[in-house]
């Protein structure tokens, strides 16, 4: 299933533009979105669920085009959304939770609905407190219970905000696991800031920068942004000056600081770049770009 972008840009009160101009085009898999804060990237998949509207530009999804009443209920019966903050019930259980979401998805059939949600809460991990009440959930299993209603009704487009933010690492390493298993015959989008979880389960990326679609392709592709240009250099003072530093490292004799950057400071070693690395090296390009068309 394709979701094609056109042309698209979304100007909020006061002038802010928070898209400008995006043309993109995805097929099945899982695409990683990613940008900084401001980026646009909850925007965009605000405008894909149907929960903002456009200023301008065209989205067809599956063949149904957004801007008809048709077609935004026709993409709703094949999404699955999952906000950065989705709206819990915490008087419900688990259990009960999702089978009022099934009932609003439109699974009437009594029958279905309890299988398919005895299948999901299997797949989450979360069968032994289904009938637990959410108000006492940890942040992990909230997240668990969010994709498992994000599930029902079999999605074809499966849209993800932000799904690992604030969950430890064994948490984080399920639930990437669990996404990374949905991309095999669906369109799973996942917007993140911890670059890791795309590195680990996206093949491919998409980059927004103030509003822009600066990158879309392989995330080895990205990673190779900042190839010959990322180094490691020992200093027992500041950091070089010029480059941009992606991490930093205590030393018994100093700090070891993680560059992207030509050309490299004195004393410098190239090692090879991370996705965290073609990220930073791609945005530096883009910003002296903007620069230089000032």
């Amino acid at each position: 299933m394709n979701v094609t972008i056109e042309n698209l840009s979304k100007d909020y009160k006061g002038g802010h533009r928070a898209l400008d101009g995006i043309d993109l085009t995805v097929g099945t898999g899982m695409i990683g979105l990613l940008g900084a804060n401001g980026a646009g990237k909850t925007t965009l998949m605000r405008i894909l669920a149907g929960v903002l509207r456009p200023t301008s530009g065209r989205i067809t999804i599956g063949g149904h085009d957004l801007a008809t009443s048709a077609g935004r209920t026709a993409v709703k019966r094949m999404l699955g959304y999952l906000p950065q903050e989705l709206p819990l019930y915490t008087g419900l259980t688990g259990r009960e939770f999702l089978d009022y979401i099934a009932l609003l998805k439109g699974i009437d059939d009594k029958g279905a609905r309890r299988r398919q949600i005895d299948l999901l809460l299997d797949r989450v991990g979360l069968s032994d407190q289904a009938n637990r009440r959410i108000g006492g959930y940890s942040g992990g299993m909230k997240r668990r219970i969010g994709i498992a209603q994000t599930l029902l009704g079999d999605p074809r487009l499966i849209i993800v905000d932000e799904p690992t933010s604030g969950l430890d690492p064994e948490e984080r390493m399920r639930f990437r696991t669990l996404l990374a298993s949905l991309g095999g015959d669906r369109t799973v989008l996942l917007s993140t800031h911890i670059l890791a979880d795309v590195a680990q389960s996206c093949p491919q990326v998409a980059v927004l920068n103030t509003g822009r679609l600066v990158y879309f392709g392989s995330t080895t592709g990205l990673t190779d942004a900042a190839e010959d240009r990322t180094y490691l250099v020992h200093s027992d003072g500041p950091a070089p000056e010029g480059c941009t530093v992606v991490n930093a490292t205590t030393t018994a004799t100093g700090t070891e600081y993680r560059i992207v950057g030509d050309p490299p400071p004195a004393g410098a070693r190239r090692v090879e770049p991370t996705l965290e690395d073609g990220y930073v090296a791609l945005l530096q390009t883009h910003r002296e770009t903007q620069e230089t068309h000032r």
